[in-house]
């Protein structure tokens, strides 16, 4: 028995290397395996069950939820008082999103048209789609800007004809009606004599073009030959820049299409996207790390040049005519008309802009825009974004609908898109992204110190034994105990 401790010490101590060299391994292999799979699985490929069907068919709620400014003085404001205005809402949709015509391309891209529904959440919102709101008539004080520089006689014939249809400066209306659109004579008169002043030919409303509609034609990479490339925008409406702004740089449509990005992120890596809403693309920067569900994230949110004028940051010079800093001039994409977007209530805007206007609060945590990545699969867990559509509104002589209006950008709405990962969908984002990661990880790690525990527990076993056989000495070879006869001749000589 003795005899086979040493090689059971020898065999243990194999073990324990093979163990070590194992997890070392793995230190270098469960990395790339990993990297590996969520190339392969977010590469936008049908056979790829989980991303593809969350790129198709967003599984995850999405809501809208609109805020109105109710005008609380408009008599005064014709006399050339400052507006008065109250937060009114919210007032929250269900956002039903579902890509359609999906065609693979031979050049690694794919195309797509998305189209939204939305559905009211009465148990969500803070009133009723019934609920009446005063809001700036976007027909009369849009057209009369836009009238401005046309002749007066021009000028005198278009208020004549607001008169003829009852319209003023200002509009009352259940919420409802603003938001999805009212008949309006105005409308189809303006539809049959000037064709293409306004952008509706049936009812009129602030989102009457969204329900029941799509973003367009957009063509993105599948990343299938780059993985870099994934989701990146190729062409929308078969264009690969724009025509609605002064420099080519402004033109650009950059990033993806706003729902997922590439992989493999960093704290230096920006989130560009283009929003056919905003006509533009848009980037988003870094800014803190945080966890959701257990899941890391990296926050980005818009920089504060997102809307500066040309004047405090030059790159946007090609987004003018500008304004004050916080405001982004679409009025080039819509039709001519003055329209502006911000955000909520002026928050990262220039101050004066607040002094125009009464009842305007800005705060980060309530009107700043964000999203939430998962850094290392591009997959947003938590998007809030925000915006504000604003009417730019002043007197015009000979449209005496306008009064003595000052000149002021004025807030009509602010909505909110927000949506997060939630569900089962979580548990297999978790399991395969988190836990699973993990358990190699710390397994790796267990295989090394178990490996290097069992070798040297091994070797002090393996030298004990060695030492406990018999004849085993501890002297150095060469060197051998004499008898006492050895060590003493006299002793030897008495004996004899």
């Amino acid at each position: 028995m003795a005899i086979k401790r040493p090689k059971i010490a020898i065999g243990f101590i194999v073990a324990g290397v093979l163990m070590v060299v194992f997890g070392t391994i793995m230190c270098f292999v469960v990395p790339l395996v990993i990297d590996d799979q969520i190339v392969k699985n977010t590469v936008i490929d049908p056979k790829n069950d989980l991303t593809y069907t969350m790129w198709k068919d967003i599984p995850v709620p999405f809501f809208m939820s609109v805020y109105f400014f109710n005008v609380l003085n408009p008599a005064e404001i014709l006399k050339g008082e400052k507006p008065m205005v109250e937060q009114r809402g919210p007032y929250v949709y269900r956002k039903q999103c579902q890509k359609e015509n999906i065609t693979f391309h031979p050049n690694g891209t794919v195309s797509y048209r998305e189209y939204r529904q939305y559905h009211f959440e009465p148990s969500m919102s803070a009133g009723n789609e019934s609920d009446v709101v005063t809001i700036p008539n976007m027909l009369v004080l849009g057209a009369s800007v836009m009238m401005e520089n046309l002749p007066y006689v021009l000028r005198l014939m278009m208020s004549a004809t607001f008169k003829t249809f009852k319209e003023g400066a200002f509009l009352t209306k259940p919420v409802g009606e603003l938001m999805w659109g009212y008949d309006s004579g105005l409308v189809d008169f303006l539809n049959q004599y000037l064709p293409g002043m306004i952008p509706t030919s049936g009812k009129f409303g602030l989102f009457s073009e969204f329900n029941n509609s799509n973003t367009g034609l957009f063509t993105v990479f599948t990343g299938k030959d780059d993985i870099r490339k994934v989701h990146r925008v190729d062409s929308w409406n078969g264009l690969t820049e724009l025509p609605y702004w002064r420099t080519a740089q402004s033109n650009m449509i950059n990033g993806t299409a706003g729902q997922m990005w590439p992989p493999f992120m960093t704290k230096e890596s920006t989130l560009p996207f283009y929003s056919p809403d905003a006509c533009r693309s848009m980037e988003l920067v870094y800014q803190r790390p945080g966890e959701m569900y257990g899941i890391p994230l990296y926050r980005y949110v818009a920089p504060k040049t997102l809307f500066a004028n040309g004047t405090d940051y030059a790159p946007n010079e090609g987004f003018c005519p500008c304004r004050q800093s916080g405001l982004l001039n679409v009025s080039t994409c819509r039709h001519n008309s003055p329209v502006f977007i911000s955000h909520p209530h002026f928050f990262n805007a220039d101050p004066v802009l607040l002094d125009y206007v009464q009842g305007l609060n800005p705060s980060e945590e309530k009107h700043g825009l964000f999203i939430d990545i998962h850094p290392q699969t591009g997959v947003p867990l938590n998007v809030s974004i925000r915006l504000q559509l604003n009417l730019y509104m002043k007197k015009v002589s000979g449209i005496t609908e306008t009064g003595k209006i000052s000149d002021v950008v004025m807030p009509m709405i602010w909505f909110e898109e927000n949506g997060y990962i939630d569900g089962p969908i979580v548990n297999t984002f978790r399991t395969n992204l988190v836990v699973l990661p993990t358990v190699l990880e710390y397994l790796q790690y267990i295989l090394i110190g178990l490996g290097l525990a069992t070798i040297i527990v091994a070797a002090v076993v393996y030298h004990k034994v060695k030492t406990n056989q018999p004849g085993h000495s501890n002297l150095p070879d060469g060197i051998k105990c004499s008898s006492a006869e050895e060590r003493d001749p006299l002793l030897q000589d008495d004996m004899n």
